[in-house]
């Protein structure tokens, strides 16, 4: 039996789906899907982009960009920030590979230290080389390595960031957060992004409610991302700690991030974004819009 050209097209098209072979176009998202916080690494010995002497971790497998992307198709995602990893300390040359990769998919966090030499002067020509960074990022989370709270140091690096339109991107343990307090409050026209929902359960509830209590300062959004299941370390529920937040922030002022990692698959991407919504269920849909992409797109500046 003969076919004619239309049914063998139609044929091999069936064929090639049956078998894993490129999936129809996934309908475009009403509002954007922001994921505001994927690290991306090269390989642990890839020459180009070394990690620093000084790093705290040194992942072994890469999670590239061009892995990122297929994972976002898959999962529904139109656009991510790249959160730039310790690891490479102020080197900021795989950030601005992935950016270029991601061709205005993908905008980026950046990493300087306050009092450190060159600090400021580098983090203003980052930004004007690659004005696909939107944020700078502070760490308060290990002891042995605090910015210097109080000091002139840490406002000068904090003025830097907010004169170059940068927002500020806090990772720190709840019972750092009065040390950030004044600078919040000075830059009342910086957005200041609490990351991991303030990591309420590396505190007591008591030095977590501060954090809660920042809902008042206007210009401060929280990030649902980095919630651990009870099943793993340290084995406490968060649900509560994150019911607090979505109440005192809203959904105006609430983001999401996360699921991305070297073994990542499409799946195991959209699987990590819905439990993280999963905590604001009470919300409306509309609500959760807003907190899986709908602010981010406005606060980093995607289409």
């Amino acid at each position: 039996m003969s076919l004619t050209r239309r049914e063998f097209v139609a044929g091999s098209t069936l064929l090639l789906a049956s078998c894993g072979g490129a999936p129809p176009p996934r309908p475009k998202n009403e509002v954007p899907v922001v994921d505001t916080h994927v690290h991306c690494f090269a390989a642990y010995d890839n020459p180009r982009y070394p990690y620093h002497p000084d790093a705290p971790y040194k992942p072994e497998a890469p999670a590239r960009p061009d892995q990122l992307l297929r994972c976002m198709d898959g999962a529904g995602v139109d656009f991510a920030v790249i959160v730039h990893p310790e690891p490479y300390q102020d080197d900021h040359d795989y950030l601005e590979h992935c950016l270029e990769v991601g061709r205005g998919r993908l905008k980026g966090t950046c990493l300087f230290f306050a009092g450190r030499p060159g600090a400021l002067e580098g983090m203003a020509s980052l930004v004007k080389r690659c004005p696909g960074v939107r944020a700078a990022r502070i760490h308060a989370y290990a002891p042995e390595r605090l910015p210097p709270f109080g000091k002139p140091e840490l406002r000068e690096l904090w003025k830097k960031a907010a004169d170059l339109g940068l927002l500020i991107q806090l990772h720190f343990e709840p019972r750092w957060a009065p040390g950030f307090e004044p600078l919040i409050e000075e830059f009342s026209g910086t957005t200041v992004i609490i990351d991991h929902a303030g990591r309420p359960l590396q505190g007591t509830p008591e030095e977590h409610a501060r954090v809660i209590a920042w809902s008042r300062f206007r210009n401060t959004v929280v990030k649902l991302s980095a919630i651990p299941p009870k099943t793993t370390f340290p084995h406490r529920d968060a649900a509560p700690a994150v019911h607090l937040l979505a109440e005192a922030f809203g959904p105006d002022r609430m983001i999401y991030g996360g699921g991305f990692e070297a073994n990542a698959t499409p799946d195991s991407y959209l699987a990590a974004r819905e439990r993280l919504l999963s905590y604001v269920s009470q919300f409306s849909t509309a609500d959760r819009a807003k907190v899986s992409g709908g602010t981010a797109a406005k606060l980093f500046q995607f289409p």
